[in-house]
């Protein structure tokens, strides 16, 4: 199934929500009974590593490469390459594995899972701030193009 390459962005918008959702939501469950600040700056300090050195440069790098493609349509799980989708396997399969082995103690799902899915899910919301300013970029285009009659 090919999707016009705007919609790309849309697709990893929310993929990466989905996950970054989840990945926040059970570090969030299992939070309570640890809420210091101590592990609050850990959080923190867990989101800005994984936003600064993984996802955020994932989604410049993703957005450009999509941007870039020529043809307007394209195979719809090409809104990351083959890297990215290992990433993503690797961190599903780890964290499953994780919390299935009760190798993690709860602390540290809960504050390693609630900076990470915070940073996930920005990086999904930021996708999805990239699919609208390329809409509202082709709606302008479109727009003039029709004032001028061309």
């Amino acid at each position: 199934m090919k999707v016009k390459r705007n919609t790309l962005l849309l697709l990893a918008c929310l993929v990466w929500s989905a996950a970054g959702f989840n990945f926040l939501r059970i570090g969030l469950m299992a939070y309570p009974a640890y809420l210091t600040v101590l592990n609050t700056l850990l959080s923190i300090l867990v989101f800005a590593i994984f936003q600064k050195f993984i996802f955020g440069k994932l989604v410049k790098k993703h957005t450009a490469r999509i941007h870039a493609y020529l043809e307007e349509r394209h195979f719809f799980l090409k809104f990351f390459d083959q890297k990215a989708f290992a990433i993503m396997a690797v961190m599903m399969t780890g964290g499953i594995g994780l919390r299935a082995s009760g190798l993690a103690p709860e602390q540290f799902i809960a504050v390693f899972y609630t900076g990470l899915g915070a940073s996930l899910l920005l990086a999904g919301l930021l996708f999805g701030r990239n699919y609208g300013k390329a809409a509202i970029a082709a709606a302008t285009i479109q727009s003039n193009t029709e004032q001028k009659g061309v």
